[in-house]
């Protein structure tokens, strides 16, 4: 059987492949670090769910609303409102299975064949794919390790062409750990207005997990005035550990938002009941649970930090966010795939090549895991590092 063209172009997601491929050794009696999954290790927190058992006792087990219950819309807006400065109205939210199907949603239903986007690299490796599902064409714009990898606004004025229909801005970002501090921001937007036919998306599905007094900015509250061009993306993953929930959201112009909500509709229904009750109670409830989380990551990146003090052949930033180091290896002469193949095969450590975000020079490290793990993960690599 003949597959679509697009179907023939698709391939797997490489981080999950990688994380496969680890648990597969370590079924096989391997002894297996993994460094991989950008996943954090630790339970959902207990109180998120019970108020998901007590919705399913209480008979939230069937449709919902395409674009999600009503109860949890108006807590995200009065979340976004609250710690954001960002105005939506829950008519102006959708819910949706993780925050990669509220991206995947909106490029389906912003872009037209041939329509560009602008994503900086190094880049979340999802958007290229469900760019180009979307029949648009990525226009990958790289930065500086020197610069922190924000995007520069000479950089986005350089790219935008009459076929430029969005950017997106990943802060704390997946890689690299960069967050954008509100004047790059400010700057970009000055580049914007001068394109009113560019819209912004801001993918801000890590913003609890910061270090060292960086502080998360929205881009919608440093240009409100482009407020009719901005989208929110974010979700629950990250930041309460609820990754097989699979719990996001999406915020912006109400048009875009109807036809966003009437796609889900036609294609996944609704969001599950019952798991959005359990994101309710993560909105209402404590942020301890949240801090604590990130204090244990700020515990491991301090170890990671250490180590990578020590290591030959690479560089990289202290992330300023998010879970991950991205480590420039191009002294080791390697490219990442055979780089990471090799650390595999050869010290048991499995991490992602950079190349599958747009920097084949690269690699990336996730701390997401146990200190012990991180620490045997860590040595491995610089016993490695030290024989090439």
């Amino acid at each position: 059987m003949k597959l679509a063209e697009r179907a023939q172009q698709l391939q797997p997601s490489l981080t999950l492949a990688i994380s496969a491929r680890a648990r597969d050794l370590r079924q096989q009696g391997e002894d297996i670090c993994s460094l991989s999954t950008g996943e954090p290790d630790f339970p959902t927190p207990p109180f998120i769910c019970r108020a998901a058992e007590a919705a399913m006792q209480a008979g939230h087990t069937r449709y919902g609303p395409a674009a999600g219950e009503p109860s949890l819309r108006e807590a995200i807006a009065d979340k976004l409102q609250q710690e954001n400065k960002l105005t939506y109205g829950p008519d102006e939210i959708m819910v949706s299975n993780g925050a990669k199907q509220a991206l995947y949603s909106l490029f389906q239903v912003l872009l037209d064949p041939g329509d560009e986007v602008i994503l900086p690299a190094p880049y979340w490796l999802s958007y290229p794919p469900m760019v180009n599902l979307a029949g648009g064409r990525s226009v990958i714009v790289p930065t500086r390790r020197d610069q922190n990898h924000q995007l520069s606004p000479a950089a986005l004025a350089a790219a935008i062409t009459p076929r430029t229909r969005l950017l997106v801005i990943n802060s704390p970002a997946n890689p690299t750990g960069t967050v954008y501090p509100e004047q790059a921001l400010a700057e970009l937007a000055s580049v914007l207005r001068q394109h009113p036919h560019v819209a912004l998306v801001s993918d801000e599905i890590y913003e609890y997990i910061l270090y060292d007094r960086n502080r998360h900015v929205s881009f919608g509250a440093v240009a409100p005035d482009l407020a009719e061009r901005t989208f929110v993306v974010n979700g629950f993953s990250k930041n309460w550990a609820m990754t097989g929930w699979r719990l996001g959201y999406l915020a912006g112009p109400r048009p875009v938002l109807r036809k966003a909500a009437a796609l889900q509709s036609q294609s996944t229904s609704n969001m599950c009941s019952f798991v959005q009750h359990g994101g309710l109670a993560a909105l209402h409830g404590s942020r301890a649970c949240v801090r604590t989380m990130v204090e244990a990551f700020a515990q491991r990146r301090q170890v990671l930090l250490q180590a990578m003090g020590a290591m030959r052949h690479v560089h990289g930033r202290a992330p300023q966010g998010a879970f991950y180091a991205f480590l420039d290896i191009a002294a080791t002469n390697l490219g990442s795939v055979v780089f990471c193949e090799r650390l595999l095969a050869e010290a048991g450590v499995a991490i992602v090549p950079g190349a599958a975000f747009g920097d084949d020079h690269a690699v990336r490290l996730s701390f997401a895991t146990d200190t012990t793990t991180l620490q045997r993960g860590l040595e491995r690599l610089q016993r490695f590092l030290a024989g090439l």
